[in-house]
């Protein structure tokens, strides 16, 4: 069974960071301020080198500077939750161990991608990353981006054998499967929502909080709203969820974080860069990008 303490600092909103650059190298200085912001507006957690992060950009360097720099300025008011995924099991064993040295208070991993393993395949993957640290683990499921899905049962396996892998990041776009993933998992086994759009939907159902891309631009929002559904203002909830429909769906009109980076470059608190094989946002994109973002900040009343 999960710590109740734990249970509690895992839930809320954690933000997927962005990885800012500028020049083609980490900016240090803009990544400490986006932090900085996002503790101010009360997030609980903080997600380095996920794929927000562009982690499969990273050196190795780059990647442990980026958690470092995180844990730093995290001073322990948010949970800071590495990503430490890979294709290649030996690969995320190692990252894992590096997160875990570098003091991190637990780490997400993401499924194989290309490799498209079976659920024993899922199984061992996990398992070995398991059996090699002992800091909290968030499986985190987005087909979508890997071609696989972490089976219900298989979530429940792992989950058995190993007391410190407490949660999921869900991002297959289903609301079932929370229903699904909590009757397999019970109560007390963490689930966040993997979808900005799907936020209250899955709070209605049974999720505990989201890992949110959303949270880079508008943490005090997605935080009003995870609050409003927890204090039982359903009204109000709905009414935020409804207000920041329009935006957040428009920061996935490219392959995040593209529209997101583009939209925080809008105020000047990071560079819109990104990494190759990505690139800058498409004009017809980028204007209704902005389109949302203004309609957003003509009504923005929280």
């Amino acid at each position: 069974m999960i710590d109740s303490e734990l249970r509690r600092r895992l839930s809320g909103v954690f933000t997927a960071l962005v990885t800012p650059f500028r020049d083609g190298a980490i900016d240090a200085p803009a990544f400490e301020r986006l932090i900085a912001a996002q503790l101010a507006a009360g997030v609980a957690g903080l997600v380095p080198v996920g794929t927000t992060g562009e982690a499969a950009t990273l050196s190795e360097a780059e990647a442990d500077e980026v958690i470092r720099i995180t844990v730093a300025a995290a001073k322990g008011r948010a949970f800071v939750m590495a990503g430490t995924g890979s294709n290649a099991t030996a690969l995320a064993v190692a990252k894992a161990k590096r997160a875990e040295a570098l003091g991190a208070d637990g780490i997400l991993v993401v499924t194989p991608y290309y490799n498209k393993p079976s659920q024993d395949g899922l199984f061992d993957h996990f398992a070995a990353v398991a059996e090699a640290v002992t800091i909290p683990i968030m499986l985190y499921s987005v087909p979508g981006r890997t071609g696989v899905e972490i089976a219900p049962a298989t979530a429940a396996r792992l989950a058995k054998a190993y007391p410190h892998i407490v949660g999921i990041k869900e991002a297959g776009g289903r609301t079932e499967r929370i229903t699904e993933l909590r009757r397999a998992l019970g109560e007390d086994f963490v689930i966040h929502s993997g979808d900005d759009g799907l936020t209250l939907p899955f709070l209605a159902v049974g999720a505990d909080g989201v890992t949110s891309v959303a949270s880079n631009l508008l943490p005090r929002e997605i935080v009003a709203l995870c609050a409003a559904w927890t204090r039982g203002e359903t009204r109000e909830a709905r009414r935020l969820h409804q207000a920041l429909f329009d935006v957040t769906g428009h920061l996935f009109i490219e392959s995040n974080p593209v529209p997101v980076k583009t939209a925080l470059a809008r105020s000047g608190a990071i560079s819109a860069e990104v990494r190759a094989p990505l690139a800058a946002l498409r004009p017809e994109n980028l204007q209704a990008l902005e389109a949302s973002l203004k309609a957003f900040e003509g009504t923005r009343n929280i």
